[in-house]
């Protein structure tokens, strides 16, 4: 009987067994959850703030703008390049069509001399592929009369000038593709700050949204109150020149004290009009939709406004805020005119065109039409009195 018992020490391995992996597997999950509990316990970035996000939309537009110049600068030259290597290839079209007229006219030579006498060294001459072999041998040009000398000496200039043509165009070619891979480049850039605002912006929820536009109010409101601030005080400035020129010259003085605000005399007249004209022509814009790169005529960028608006007063303006800057009168904030171009920022990466009152028209940044607003919504670099 005994030998149909089982070993008792068999009996206990299979419990223990059993006992050993569900102690392993509880010790397993345990483990699983601390460490979930680590994981759920790890510290998270904070969520930034309303001003934050929109310190940071606020930049990227800035840089977004900065870039935007650099593309209107790098399509400008790439636009400049164009036109030159389509002028030279044109140039060097009709060329080639002259040294082909003149080749035909040697060739007529060599066939009235094959027909008098055959195939004598002139003909050769005339008939060769690369005729410049043959140029220096002077003996063969004694033989030619002055008319085949004439046209030997045309065909040689030709091909003399047409070989500087191709090497130009061949340098205009290599500037132009430097031009496009820094318009590419620039236009990249562009568009990854700008996606990089419109992503930051999509992650606010509706009241941080609404939070973010009270935020821009109250700074619009701010610019504002300063913007009327400045203009009490030109009317007071103004008021006391006229009093001034009263007192010191009677009422004809100030009489023609007030016509020269402008600048005086003719010359003050006629940038007055042009300002006007370019002022009418911005005002004619607003409502349209900035558009990075844009000239016109339904939507544009800052200085693609500017521009615009100058040259419907009949001055051209560079395309950049950069080169616009360095056209015409400089004039402090305090003297501004009516048309004047004022810069913000100290990298001049925005213009807007004054109106009066310490207000601008401009085209802000995307997402946004060109408006009136106050010329302290910005930090001023400069400003200049074009025409």
């Amino acid at each position: 009987m005994a030998s149909h018992r089982k070993p008792r020490t068999s009996v206990l391995t299979s419990p223990g067994g059993r006992r050993t992996a569900a102690g392993l597997t509880s010790a397993a999950l345990a483990s699983v959850t601390l460490l979930s509990q680590s994981a759920d316990a790890a510290p998270r970035a904070p969520r930034p703030s309303i001003e934050e996000v929109k310190q940071q939309v606020d930049g990227l537009y800035r840089q977004a703008e900065v870039a935007t110049q650099k593309y209107n600068a790098a399509k400008e030259r790439a636009d400049h390049q164009r036109t030159t290597v389509d002028g030279l290839l044109d140039a060097a079209a009709k060329r080639a069509q002259k040294m082909n007229d003149t080749r035909r006219e040697l060739g007529t030579f060599a066939s009235a001399q094959y027909r008098t006498g055959g195939m004598n060294p002139t003909a050769q001459l005339m008939l060769a592929k690369d005729p410049q072999q043959f140029f220096d041998r002077s003996h063969l040009m004694e033989r030619l009369t002055s008319r085949q000398q004439q046209a030997v000496s045309d065909y040689q200039e030709q091909a003399a000038a047409a070989a500087r043509q191709r090497a130009e165009a061949g340098r205009s070619l290599e500037r132009l593709q430097t031009s496009q891979a820094s318009l590419k480049a620039s236009k990249q850039s562009v568009q990854q700050k700008l996606a990089e605002a419109r992503q930051l912006l999509s992650r606010l929820t509706v009241q941080e949204k609404a939070r973010l536009a009270e935020l821009e109010r109250k700074k619009e409101a701010a610019a504002k109150r300063k913007a009327e601030e400045e203009a009490r005080r030109q009317q007071e400035r103004e008021r006391q020149q006229q009093h001034d020129s009263g007192t010191a010259g009677g009422g004809t003085a100030g009489g023609d004290t007030g016509g020269s605000t402008g600048g005086g005399g003719s010359t003050g007249g006629t940038q007055s009009t042009k300002a006007e004209k370019a002022l009418a022509f911005a005002r004619a814009q607003i409502g349209k939709p900035y558009v990075w790169g844009a000239t016109g005529p339904s939507s544009y960028d800052c200085s693609g406004l500017t521009q615009a608006a100058w040259k419907a007063a009949g001055v051209d303006l560079p395309r950049t805020t950069w080169d616009q800057v360095k056209v015409g009168q400089r004039v402090a904030t305090s003297d501004l005119h009516p048309g004047d171009l004022v810069f913000f920022f100290d990298d001049i990466s925005h213009v807007g065109m004054y109106i009066g009152g310490g207000k601008m028209i401009h085209a802000p940044h995307p997402g946004a039409d060109v408006r009136e607003e106050s010329i302290y919504y910005m930090p001023i670099y400069g400003s200049v009195r074009p025409g």
